[in-house]
């Protein structure tokens, strides 16, 4: 593991003295970005396999998304939602018709799209299902990470995030990941919806069994339950598919969207959902002073016509199968499993290869950023700009550190 030098070491020491000591990130000070790359304040290059959690499927800092906001900022950048704009009202019918959804809420962290999605299924489920008010339950999945807010954590099977933080909102039922029978058996008359991630990326980019969202979707229906899906890091081109639950398809009654919906520049989050779902928000029950301001809503407008006018979605699909073929062909004998989607991969190392991180610290010292999860988990996730010649150096790296 190499040293920093003397400037980034001045930074890293001021960060940690001035800064809560929430993150424990790879002792690299990033100064600059373009397309797959980041620069650091030394001036050496590295290929990033992180994409901010996918927030930068677009690439660093793609121009177009770059002069949509610099254009914006110079008119207009906040009025509230006491005000309307005329940013708002365009990106909405964009987001509706490329997702296909009838409404769009906009937030701006992902947390915040997630706690306006759980709004949601609660109250549709005492002002249309007619549950009792106060025993609405939600079904979730062991593994999940969907936010840091108190109530979402609450649901969180992880220690970190549940690190006496209590007491917790109640409501939820977890059940593993995956178990279609689980979810079957935790469904009662007072479950308003079952809530989870088509492919858990936090969690080391876990994909569930085939026909698990299809069977999800038959258990909603039969038991008139909402099936609402957390695409922020799945969706908007990650897996190949505009979003995850594609690959099965079926239609979920609402997602939450948000990283790759601003190409990085800026934080916007949605929650879509068809009018049934949406129809429960009435004016002053539910809002954000920045959810939807003009900048915001330039900057994903472009950010969408990026994913589409490059093809991102395609250029994921196929490259995702190139990267897929060069991983399962490394040798090496410290890799226990390999799981791929698109431009998304977690390879599970044998506990004996002594954890992920220190493998991530050599590929950083090789020109290559990507991050540890749970311990043995590498996660890889390139911005969607990537080219096959690239991939291929990247996975050479990584055989070259598991070797």
């Amino acid at each position: 593991m190499s040293t920093p030098t003397s400037k980034a070491a001045d930074l890293i020491a001021r960060e940690n003295q001035y800064g809560a000591h929430n993150y424990h990130p790879l002792d690299v000070v990033c100064t600059k970005g373009e397309g797959v790359f980041l620069t650091d304040v030394d001036g050496k290059r590295y290929m990033d396999f992180l994409a901010a959690y996918s927030a930068v499927n677009q690439g660093h800092n793609h121009p177009k998304i770059g002069e949509a906001m610099i254009a914006q900022i110079k008119t207009l950048a906040l009025t509230s939602r006491a005000f309307r704009n005329d940013q708002f009202p365009p990106l909405l019918e964009k987001l509706c018709r490329l997702t296909g959804f009838e409404k769009a809420l906009l937030m701006n962290s992902g947390a915040e799209a997630v706690e306006t999605a759980l709004k949601a299924m609660r109250k549709w489920g005492y002002d249309k299902k007619g549950i009792e008010y106060g025993k609405a339950e939600i079904i979730v999945a062991e593994g999940n990470f969907h936010g840091r807010t108190t109530t979402i954590v609450g649901f969180s099977t992880d220690p970190d995030s549940t690190s006496r933080f209590g007491p917790f909102t109640p409501g939820f039922v977890i059940v593993p990941y995956g178990d279609l029978e689980a979810v079957r058996r935790a469904i009662t008359p007072n479950t308003c919806a079952i809530f989870m991630e088509p492919i858990q990326g936090e969690g080391g980019v876990v994909i569930p069994p085939k026909g698990f969202l299809q069977g999800l979707r038959k258990l909603a229906d039969e038991s008139n339950t909402l099936l609402v899906l957390d695409e922020i890091q799945s969706g908007l081109g990650r897996t190949g598919k505009l979003f995850a639950f594609e690959h099965e398809g079926i239609r979920p009654d609402g997602i939450t969207i948000g990283k790759a919906l601003s190409g990085g520049y800026y934080p916007v989050s949605a929650f879509l959902a068809n009018d049934a779902v949406m129809d429960v928000f009435t004016p002053g029950i539910h809002g954000s002073t920045y959810g939807g301001n003009p900048l915001a809503c330039a900057v994903a407008s472009a950010a969408l016509d990026v994913l589409v006018e490059e093809r991102l979605v395609e250029r994921a699909a196929e490259l995702g199968r190139h990267l897929e073929q060069r991983l399962r062909s490394m040798k090496t004998d410290k890799v226990q499993e390999v799981r791929c989607i698109g431009l998304w991969a977690g390879v599970q190392l044998h506990p004996e290869a002594g954890g992920a991180r220190k493998y991530c610290y050599a590929l950083k010292d090789r020109g290559m950023l990507c991050k540890d999860t749970h311990v043995d988990t590498i996660r890889l996730a390139p911005p969607l700009v990537i080219t096959q010649e690239q991939i291929d150096w990247a996975v050479d790296q990584l055989e070259a550190v598991l070797s």
